[in-house]
């Protein structure tokens, strides 16, 4: 899956990437790097409103797992488990939200228990910049859950 086709999946499916305006920069194997423009993310102090910051940061995580399970020929449903957003600086025009996978993640082993239990959950660090400051750092773990024999089918 390359970036337009990454893009055009969110804008349908996940409804609020298209009213935010995310595009995708850029993809590999290994990171994702969503861009987001100030307007349509706007609060009342001419920055970005900061759920909008946190919801780019959680679909660049999110997309980063979709492309590599895509990629790799896995099927999962992936859902946020928990995470942690912290907001270094006021972001005051356009964002990028940079994803990869968490250093510590043993990604053979989370296919591993994937494809054995039928769930497994990673660790995903996304960082956010804004004319090359660094501005925010997302920590997200995802659930991948194996989907039912008739939701593969059906795909």
């Amino acid at each position: 899956m390359n970036g337009a086709e990454l893009e055009a999946y969110l804008r349908s499916r996940i409804p609020l990437s298209n009213a935010m305006q995310v595009h995708v920069r850029s993809v590999d194997h290994d990171a994702l790097r969503l861009a987001a423009p100030l307007a349509p993310n706007i609060n009342h102090r001419e920055t970005v409103f900061g759920g909008s910051a946190a919801a780019v940061a959680m679909l660049a995580a999110w997309g980063l797992l979709y492309v590599r399970l895509e990629r790799e020929g896995v099927p999962a449903r992936l859902v946020i488990q928990r995470c942690e957003m912290e907001f270094l600086h006021p972001i005051e025009s356009d964002f990028d939200a940079f994803a990869r996978i968490d250093e510590g993640a043993d990604w053979s082993r989370f296919l591993d228990a994937l494809r054995r239990k039928g769930r497994a959950r990673v660790a995903v660090r996304v960082l956010l910049d804004c004319n090359g400051v660094r501005v925010g750092e997302f920590v997200g773990e995802f659930a991948a859950l194996r989907p039912p024999a008739d939701a593969v089918e059906q795909a």
